[in-house]
């Protein structure tokens, strides 16, 4: 029996290798899923180049590359979506439910992964790690009077208040380890909605979060709602030692006035793991500015964190191919 046609749209973002290829140790490998389908991997797919690679096949994997209502139509044979992540708005759900079409997507492989950039994000924009060792690098030390140097004043993390809006896999473990740093937490929550009785955890509308914390870290689903949730008018409402953590999506932050607020002193400092446009245009409006560190969207890759993608993304073809499908989203 004939192994089903299976194509990868854009595997570099997981792994380079290929089926049959040599790889360093370390890296995911494609090899578990090329045995139980047909595997093309394509390390990068462009809008033209999507239908032509993704025709005949009946399961088709993709991570940012974008499968619409006109692709769905245009791919009669197509039977399983598998997104290589947690979120799904590459792909057009309701087209795919009208064409009868299983997704599945990838959740919770990155939350380790997610929290420790957050709070290396966190921790530099506290303690100035970074900032210190270059200067250190460039000679300030050796030319200091004294054993010690500052650039500048330092926080502690211990007895400051973290406020996480969403609080889902991801913000909860931020809560657990921050309360391990000493911190208290507050979680936003709608003011309709009933206010858990959580141990040693706060809830509050997400205007008295922005009022009260000393680090906010967004961690919410980006959507009507949401989009531009942290604008002008809140981040006015922050401590002016307060720092921004943003490792959700870009929309989140309305990205003008948060330069607006950093250039004024409004707020501490902001750090960010996601922007609106990505990759961004060498003039995005926060780019080399000061107090403001910008990552490339690379909180959740880890090499710990894409081996579990993988791992968990076999586990859902094999579980589509025996009729069970796993982690289905449509």
């Amino acid at each position: 029996m004939s192994k089903p046609r299976c194509v990868v749209l854009d595997g570099w973002t997981l792994t380079e290798h290929v089926p049959g290829a040599p790889s360093s140790i370390d890296e995911p490998s494609w090899d578990a899923l090329a045995q139980c389908v047909d595997l093309t991997v394509h390390a990068r797919s462009t809008p033209s180049e999507r239908l032509a690679r993704a025709a005949g096949a009946r399961l088709v994997l993709t991570n940012k590359a974008v499968i619409d209502r006109a692709l769905f139509e245009a791919l009669p044979e197509l039977a399983y979506v598998g997104v290589m992540a947690t979120g799904t708005n590459v792909v057009d759900l309701v087209a795919a439910k009208a064409q009868k079409v299983i997704v599945t997507n990838v959740p919770g492989y990155a939350t380790e992964s997610v929290v420790a950039h957050v709070f290396g994000l966190m921790l530099e924009l506290l303690m100035r790690t970074a900032e210190h060792a270059g200067a250190v690098s460039k000679g300030s030390w050796c030319q200091s009077s004294d054993f010690t140097f500052r650039l500048g004043s330092t926080l502690e993390l211990a007895g400051r208040t973290i406020g996480i809006v969403g609080y889902g896999n991801i913000g909860q473990r931020v809560a657990e380890v921050a309360q391990a740093f000493g911190m208290r937490v507050l979680v936003a929550i709608r003011p309709t909605k009933a206010r858990p009785s959580i141990v040693n955890v706060g809830f509050c509308d997400v205007d008295q979060l922005f009022a009260e914390a000393d680090v906010i870290s967004l961690h919410c689903p980006l959507n009507v709602e949401t989009e531009g949730l942290v604008n002008a008018r809140r981040l006015g409402l922050m401590k002016r030692d307060a720092i921004l953590i943003n490792t959700g999506r870009g929309p989140l932050v309305n990205e003008s006035a948060l330069r607006d607020a950093l250039a004024a002193g409004r707020i501490r400092g902001a750090g960010l793991d996601v922007l609106s446009v990505e990759p961004p245009k060498a003039n995005h409006p926060l780019l080399n500015v000061p107090r403001c560190l910008v990552t490339p969207h690379v909180a959740w890759a880890t090499t710990a964190a894409r081996h579990r993608l993988m791992q968990i993304l076999v586990s859902n073809v094999v579980a589509f191919l025996g009729g069970n499908p796993l982690n289905r989203v449509a």
